[in-house]
């Protein structure tokens, strides 16, 4: 797939969510947390391939979300970081730094993997330091979206919104794509 294509794909896929979380809940504070809500699992989703498929499939992973994949990442959860940082706002939620530390080496870690990929493949960059990025990229988003929903099962993240069985079930999606992981590696087989 063309970059463009894939890029005009994750707007529209973004746009889809933002009605969703609108018609069903308002145009109003509810409907842009849901909306929030709704754009963190299309980025799940997005990651998942990302974290299943690289290094060893990115054929795969070109064929459906292009070879500039991180870009599309970082595209989609950028939108997702737009959602969020104004729902936030708009509900007077207060940050903790400390809270947030995380998150944020995770969205510059997302920001900045695209710009590692066209190093590697301006070759400014080694392979190997390139996938040992990759690496650390990958487990740390990872851990990110995990302590998400652990955060959520615990019922200490400030109107999550969403059910427990709802992020039950992601969670276990998470840990599911972790178990697949490190199967993977441990068996040093390419995913089917």
């Amino acid at each position: 797939m063309k970059p463009r294509t894939a890029i005009l794909l994750i707007i529209v896929a973004e746009g889809a969510v933002a009605a969703l979380g609108i018609s069903n809940y308002g145009w109003n504070i509810d409907g842009l947390q849901a909306t929030t809500r709704f754009s963190g699992r299309l980025s799940l989703l997005i990651f998942s391939f990302i974290f299943l498929l690289h290094p060893g499939k990115k054929d795969l992973l070109t064929r459906f979300f292009s070879g500039q994949y991180f870009l599309l990442f970082a595209i989609a959860h950028g939108i997702h970081l737009f959602e969020l940082l104004s729902y936030v706002y708009l509900s007077g939620i207060i940050l903790l730094p400390y809270r947030v530390a995380g998150g944020f080496l995770a969205y510059a870690l997302i920001f900045l993997m695209p710009w590692f990929q066209n190093k590697f493949e301006s070759m400014a960059i080694s392979e190997r330091k390139f996938y040992a990025l990759g690496s650390v990229y990958l487990f740390y988003v990872w851990f990110i979206f995990f302590m998400t929903y652990v955060a959520r099962l615990n019922g200490s993240f400030q109107n999550a919104g969403g059910t427990y069985a709802e992020h039950a079930i992601l969670m276990g999606w998470v840990c599911a794509i972790l178990g697949i992981k490190l199967l993977h590696i441990f068996l040093k087989k390419d995913l089917p």
